[in-house]
C-alpha cells in the first residue's frame, strides 16, 4: 500500500501497520467480491489505492472527520468514501446506504472482517430513508460520491444533514455549470455552497473537486421528492 501510505501523507494522515493492513484486506476483498458482482471497473493494485482509496481520504481537504461525528455515505456501493475515512479515522461513527442487495452483502461482510466499530449498513433509496425520523437531519457530514448529477444529488443527501452540518461531494471534470445548476436547489433545500475545492495531488492529474455545502435549516419537509422525481424534475423554482 505504498501508494496509498504516501498520498495520505500528503493529506496530513498518518496510516499505521494496522490501518495498512486493513486497507490491504479491503482490496483483496473488493477483487475477489467483484468476480461475482459489479462493484468497481478498477481493480489492479496501484490504480485502486488511489482511485479508490486515497480519492475517499481526500475528504479531509474539506472536513476533517475528526471524534465521533456522525457520518453518512449516500450509495456507498463498494463502502466508498465511507470506510476508507472510517479506517483512517476509527472513532467516527458512521453509517452506509445503498440500494443494491448484492453490495450491501458485500458490505456487511467488508465491515465484519476488517473489524469495524459503530458501522451501520442500511438497505434502501435515499429518498424513502431521508423521510425516516431516525436519519432525518441526523448527520455532521453526509458523504456522496459518483452518484447522480449535483442538482439531484443534493436533494437525496441534505435531508440527512443537521443544521450546521456539512454535504461533501466528490465531482471529476468540468462541473462549473452542474455546480451553476444546482445553486437554486441549494437554496430551497435550505443550504448554502461553502466552496468548490479542486483536489490538487500529483497522484491525480485529472480535474478532481471537493462540493462542499453548509446545512443552514431544517430541510422542508417535502423534500427529497418521491422515487424518480429528482432525476426526471431536477428541484429549481420553475417546478
Amino acid at each position: 500500500m505504498e501508494k496509498l501510505q504516501e498520498g495520505a501523507k500528503n493529506l496530513g494522515i498518518r496510516l499505521g501497520e494496522e490501518e495498512l493492513a486493513q486497507f490491504q484486506t479491503y482490496y483483496e476483498e473488493l477483487v475477489v467480491w467483484n468476480q461475482q458482482m459489479n462493484l468497481t471497473t478498477i481493480t489492479a493494485y496501484e490504480p485502486a489505492q488511489i482511485n479508490h482509496f486515497l480519492d475517499s481520504l481526500t475528504v479531509v481537504l474539506a472536513y476533517h472527520p475528526e471524534g465521533k461525528i456522525k457520518a453518512l455515505d449516500v450509495g456507498t456501493g463498494a463502502g466508498l468514501p465511507g470506510i476508507p475515512l472510517k479506517i483512517a479515522f476509527p472513532e467516527m461513527r458512521l453509517v452506509l446506504l445503498e440500494a443494491t442487495g448484492k453490495k450491501v452483502l458485500f458490505l456487511q461482510h467488508i465491515i465484519e472482517k476488517l473489524g469495524l466499530k459503530n458501522v451501520q449498513v442500511i438497505t434502501g433509496r435515499a429518498e424513502e430513508v431521508a423521510h425516516q425520523f431516525k436519519y432525518r437531519a441526523e448527520f455532521d457530514l453526509v458523504l456522496s460520491r459518483a452518484v447522480a448529477p449535483l442538482v439531484t444529488l443534493v436533494e437525496y443527501t441534505l435531508p440527512f444533514c443537521r443544521t450546521d452540518g456539512f454535504l461533501v461531494v466528490h465531482k471529476k471534470g468540468e462541473i462549473q455549470e452542474e455546480v451553476e445548476t444546482a445553486k437554486e436547489a441549494i437554496t430551497i433545500l435550505k443550504a448554502r455552497l461553502q466552496e468548490v475545492r479542486p483536489v490538487l495531488m500529483p497522484q491525480f492529474p485529472d480535474r478532481r473537486y471537493l462540493v462542499v455545502v453548509k446545512k443552514l435549516a431544517p430541510t422542508p419537509a417535502l423534500y427529497p421528492r418521491q422515487s424518480g422525481l429528482p432525476v426526471k424534475k431536477p428541484l429549481s423554482y420553475k417546478f
